[in-house]
């Protein structure tokens, strides 16, 4: 990296490949046709992922074939993917699960899961929340025993990102010892799984129910709330990527079309209203950018305010989504409101990305408490 706030590079020219293989990948009816699938995603362009670009295993170490890149990389191609309302278990599989395995640093359970994560070959998913959407390990009331040497779960996950597909499931239980993490085959017995309706199409959500299923613990005994905290720490920096990407689209489109809609003899950008619409939305995209990317280079570096950084980023970008998504919705005009105009989309992706993981209100809160106000 060249400088504070500055790529190098190298690193502009990832972002622009995989920028390339997005735009061929991941236009309009591309997102259209997958969002209302069952699935959710293209399994062809999944494996082009992987064995193009090697995304899947962006943050995983080389030794289990990953490209070991950190962060920041994985913020850059975040931001493309929200761009490009990018329909595929990425966030699931290759920053959930992938995070969750590294920071519980079980060497078995690295070796026998991130090797096929990065090759695309399987898609591994993080069951953390239950029916209060938190992310808190003091909400966890999944239950697992042990008895015989093997352990069973017992409980309910809710709002599991591609929960229904995932081939694997890394499942938070409390144990004696404290909130602990699973291994679990999506396909296992006693495990059911059904998609849930969404507000956001574009990103699949599931709820699991576990009857006495059988598992694997990953890590230490009652080291999950540790684990379950880094996770969403690194998750949330990610996610602010993805909205930044979502943010700058928006306003993208909205400056297009204010150039390109003539009323009055004139195109619409030239008046004063939506001058400064537009002004306010570029403000609001670059403040979110910078925060974004802080937050990033923070995870980076292991810096101890990686907690505060990554509430302060959510909150920003999550108010700086939303904020643009809604003024496109507006410069565009009623065309804006029709299911057959994207802008909707867009919308819909910064409310869903607002709640996942907390909403601003709740980062806020956070970031209040870690500092101690």
């Amino acid at each position: 990296m060249s400088g504070v706030f500055e790529l190098s590079p190298e690193q502009r020219a990832f972002r622009d490949m995989v920028r390339r293989f997005l735009e061929a990948n991941s236009g309009e009816s591309a997102v259209r046709e997958q969002m209302a699938s069952e699935r959710g995603f293209d399994p062809v362009v999944w494996t082009e992922l992987a064995k193009q670009l090697g995304l899947q295993g962006i943050v995983v170490p080389e030794e289990y074939g990953g490209q070991g890149f950190g962060p920041v990389e994985l913020a850059l191609v975040m931001e493309e993917m929200g761009r490009g309302l990018f329909c595929a278990p990425y966030l699931s599989s290759a920053v959930l699960a992938v995070n969750a395995l590294l920071l519980a640093d079980d060497e078995e359970a690295k070796g026998a899961l991130l090797p096929g994560i990065a090759s695309g070959e399987i898609r591994v998913t993080l069951a953390a929340s239950e029916s209060d959407a938190s992310w808190d390990a003091g909400s966890v009331e999944t239950a697992a025993r042990e008895a015989a040497g093997a352990w069973r779960i017992t409980g309910a996950k809710h709002f599991v990102l591609d929960g229904h597909t995932a081939d694997v499931l890394l499942v938070t239980a409390r144990t004696a010892a404290g909130v602990s993490l699973f291994r679990v085959a999506g396909d296992a017995p006693g495990v059911s799984r059904e998609a849930v309706p969404t507000l956001d199409p574009t990103r699949k959500l599931a709820r699991i129910a576990l009857r006495d299923a059988p598992a694997s613990r990953v890590g230490v005994d009652g080291a999950g709330g540790e684990i379950l905290a880094g996770v969403r720490d690194r998750a949330v920096v990610a996610l602010a990527a993805e909205q930044v990407g979502g943010a700058q689209r928006c306003l993208d489109m909205a400056v297009d079309h204010a150039k390109q809609r003539f009323q009055f003899g004139r195109p619409i950008g030239s008046f004063q209203a939506i001058k400064h619409k537009c002004a306010d939305m570029l403000l609001e995209v670059e403040c979110a950018r910078s925060a974004a990317f802080y937050a990033s280079w923070s995870a980076a570096d292991a810096r101890d305010d990686l907690p505060a950084t990554a509430a302060l980023a959510k909150a920003t970008c999550s108010d700086a989504f939303l904020f643009a998504a809604a003024e496109n919705i507006q410069i565009h005009g009623g065309i804006g409101f029709t299911w057959e105009h994207p802008a909707h989309l867009y919308y819909r992706r910064a409310k869903s990305t607002d709640l996942l993981f907390g909403d601003s209100t709740h980062q806020r809160e956070r970031l209040a408490h870690d500092l101690g106000i």
